[in-house]
């Protein structure tokens, strides 16, 4: 006698294969986006800018830059406006810069503003920070007080 099999009994394992394959199918598509995004999101990210220095002739903490070079503000910058704009200015004072979509970290609270060469430049309570060209060592805070296109003053945090 012949047995006859009933196409029921076969459903269950067919759709088992067809579900693991399209659990096959949608964990390689989430592993290739994973392989894009994953990339991206650590060269955003958070980095450590900023640090501290004794400024023995401000007889004060100073920010400073990683390498040690203190950091300074030019008055009437906030906001988003800047003064220091021309070439001359930024060649004295370099801006501190990070890449965009970084997060600054320091000893302080930091942020991030663009700048009118359409980079991404770090603040503290939101004046724009720069170093200054007449200091080489740490500590050293030659830009205080000196006044061109407004007043430079040392961060103090």
């Amino acid at each position: 006698m012949y047995s006859i099999r009933s196409h029921r009994a076969t459903q269950p394992g067919r759709r088992r294969r067809a579900t693991l394959g399209l659990y096959a199918v949608a964990l390689a598509a989430l592993l290739a986006m994973s392989a894009i995004a994953v990339p991206t999101a650590l060269a955003k990210g958070s980095k450590t800018v900023a640090g501290e220095a004794a400024a023995p002739k401000l007889h004060k903490t100073v920010l400073t830059n990683t390498k040690g070079l203190t950091l300074y503000t030019l008055s009437g910058e906030t906001k988003g406006k800047f003064i220091c704009t021309t070439a001359e200015c930024l060649k004295a004072w370099p801006p501190l810069l990070v890449t965009p979509g970084t997060t600054p970290k320091g000893p302080v609270k930091l942020g991030t503003v663009k700048n009118p060469e359409g980079k991404t430049q770090v603040t503290f309570k939101g004046m724009p920070v720069y170093t200054f060209e007449g200091d080489s060592k740490k500590g050293e805070a030659n830009g205080e007080g000196l006044k061109d296109v407004g007043v430079w003053h040392a961060v103090t945090p």
